[in-house]
């Protein structure tokens, strides 16, 4: 029996000696990579934290201790460790284990988190109500260094540094390489600092000089200037200091015995305190140590070779956008793009190779990269900013304020628009239609293929205001191989005509509504097809010529939620005009859907071909037989 198939509690890790723990390690680092290489899933981060979670939850005791996951997709090994082992093969699966802590799986999943910088603030609320209620245990934020570029991370520092009771942040910083730059002397500052003994005894000389008569308070004043000037020389956390919190670090964060060490030390000091921890993205797998971005969020793939086994045939939409961004760079010589750490992700890095300084990565900081656009569209330049749907939420205020309430020329690429399979709840983008269509100024755009995206493009770069245009991540080859025609207004397309029964389909949902009619047309009803490219503002005439024409039934098909949607906008026009035309509406309903593969989601949803079909058919039948009649 190997050392991880006793580990049936977290608790028993409590029984192993140091030296086991390190062959723990190595073991659970062959768990990750086969399991990781079969159902897809976040693989660099968590190769890289295998000795941080096992000395965590060596020193503290979960779910008594309280230990949050800043972002999440580190998560595994404490999957692992908490009673999740036999489940993990269904990680990420529709109805399996989630790739993110989730309350509902375990206890020991203190916080749910898919977000970026957010643990600090979560903590330091726990801590609060622990002192409130006259409770005793811990409270650990684990944030990594990308993390820690979100402003509300920031926020947090600033706030819990008044904190008069114990937090410990742990920086997991995979990215700098500090550790060697400051050597012995960071070490035996860190030994010194995070003693108890030193704390007190600092403390007690400084009261000690004050008591002297007459130049007591002068030489303790003078004393405490030289120290705050040796500290900015000799400190590398002078930041954290300033902010409040006692630093310690940086420290070997694949050094077993060394985090054992440090982390029994920070539990003792019953204060806010930051624990640097150096680690490195991928660790143990050649492939991702030397590519840890490349394998940061990873398909199934061969560990001999590192190559992807899923060999699919869809276009995907991020790569069509920055290669036409790459293109209109030479013909617009003032257009900017501009992402929050993710231009492989976006698509971005096809600009970023030809035109360096005019593409700009902000780090994990959708607020600032919206106002950021704002700055530069308003100083006569044309910014592109490629957020995933999800992650711009954290922008709304930008978006409205800054953007469109100035009027500004700021182009949206709002990525990964509507269900993504795997990253579940967190990573879902079907709020955006909901959260924009109300905004004034600004045109929302849904291509139904990447030929259409950089017509959209193309024309959203032209106008003198604000656009977003959404789209999933992939196109599938059933619309890629639709004809497009270059946009030269605000008019929706007509895919197929029909008569009784308008479609309108919005983005990804053209395919859906396509496989619709075939379904539809064996029961003898041919609907018209909309493609509805333009979500704001609707394409009124279409819908008045549609319904004198003697369409008596429209449906809307979008990739959002209903409430607030594209389906919303049409029923308020139809209501606001007297029209007679029923309406039904086709969306994802008010809730937080799963993860999943997206085929399976859709079934869950019924947002697959039959059972729309059906729905049309039933609700639709009466309505059609009666409109023929009279």
């Amino acid at each position: 029996m190997t050392l991880l198939e006793q580990i049936e509690q977290v608790s028993d890790l409590k029984n192993l000696s140091q030296q086991e723990l390190l062959l723990l390690a190595q073991e659970l680092r062959q768990f990750i990579l086969h399991k990781v290489s079969e159902t897809g899933g976040h693989l660099a981060s968590n190769l890289g934290v295998v000795e941080l979670t096992l000395a965590l939850h060596y020193v503290y005791n979960s779910p008594i201790d309280k230990i949050i996951w800043d972002v999440g997709h580190q998560s595994y090994i404490h999957k692992i460790l908490t009673s999740r082992r036999d489940e993990f093969h269904t990680l990420r699966q529709y109805g399996g284990l989630s790739g993110f802590p989730k309350r509902k799986e375990s206890i020991h999943d203190v916080f749910e988190t898919g977000h970026s910088s957010t643990s600090i603030s979560a903590a330091l609320g726990m801590v609060k109500a622990r002192d409130l209620k006259k409770e005793c245990y811990d409270v650990v934020a684990v944030i990594g260094d990308g993390a820690l570029t979100g402003g509300m991370a920031f926020e947090a520092l600033n706030d819990a540094g008044r904190l008069n009771s114990s937090l410990t942040v742990i920086l997991n910083d995979n990215e700098m390489s500090i550790a060697p730059n400051v050597g012995a002397i960071a070490s035996y500052l860190t030994k010194i600092r995070s003693n108890p003994r030193y704390k007190w005894l600092k403390k007690g000389f400084a009261q000690f000089l004050r008591s002297v008569p007459l130049i007591g308070k002068w030489l303790a004043e003078k004393l405490e200037k030289l120290k705050n000037s040796l500290k900015y020389l000799l400190v590398p956390g002078v930041l954290f200091e300033e902010l409040g919190f006692t630093y310690i670090g940086p420290v070997d964060g694949h050094n077993l015995p060394k985090l054992v060490y440090t982390l029994n030390r920070a539990k003792q000091l019953q204060e806010p305190t930051l624990v640097h921890v150096i680690t490195r993205k991928g660790k143990g797998y050649l492939y991702s140590e030397t590519d840890p971005a490349q394998y940061h969020g990873v398909a199934p793939f061969d560990i001999e070779n590192g190559e992807k086994t899923y060999n699919g045939k869809s276009t995907s939409y991020s790569r069509a956008l920055g290669i036409h961004l790459s293109k209109l760079g030479f013909v617009y010589p003032e257009l900017t793009v501009i992402t929050a750490a993710m231009p492989d992700g976006t698509g971005l890095s096809y600009f970023q190779k030809r035109f360096p300084d005019r593409c700009f990565d902000v780090g994990i900081a959708e607020q600032h990269a919206v106002t950021l656009a704002a700055g530069l569209a308003i100083s006569g330049m044309k910014p592109v900013v490629a957020i995933y749907s999800t992650f711009l939420q954290r922008a709304y205020d930008q978006i409205s304020h800054d953007v469109c309430r100035q009027n500004l020329p700021v182009v949206f690429a709002i990525d990964r628009a509507g269900l993504v399979g795997q990253d579940g709840d967190t990573h879902h983008g079907i709020f955006d239609l909901s959260y924009l269509s109300h905004i004034p100024n600004l045109t929302i755009m849904a291509p139904k293929n990447t030929e259409e995206l950089t017509y959209l493009l193309d024309y959203s770069l032209k106008m003198n205001s604000p656009a977003a245009i959404r789209y999933p991540k992939e196109s599938t080859r059933l619309v890629q191989e639709l004809p497009s025609g270059h946009l030269s207004d605000l008019k929706w397309e007509v895919l197929q005509n029909g008569q009784d029964i308008a479609i309108f389909a919005v983005g990804s949902m053209v395919e859906l509504a396509l496989q619709t009619i075939e379904i539809l047309h064996t029961q003898g009803i041919k609907p018209t097809v909309i493609n509805a490219r333009i979500i704001k503002p609707l394409d009124t005439e279409q819908m008045s010529q549609l319904s004198e024409s003697g369409h008596h039934l429209f449906v809307t098909m979008e990739e959002n939620v209903l409430t607030g949607g594209f389906g919303s906008c049409v029923n308020e026009y139809i209501m606001k005009n007297g029209n007679n035309t029923k309406v039904i509406n086709i969306g994802i309903p008010d809730t937080f859907v799963e993860h999943g593969n997206i085929l399976q989601l859709k079934n869950s949803l019924h947002l697959d071909p039959v059972s729309i079909a059906a729905r049309i058919f039933s609700e639709a039948g009466k309505e059609i037989c009666y409109a023929r009649l009279t």
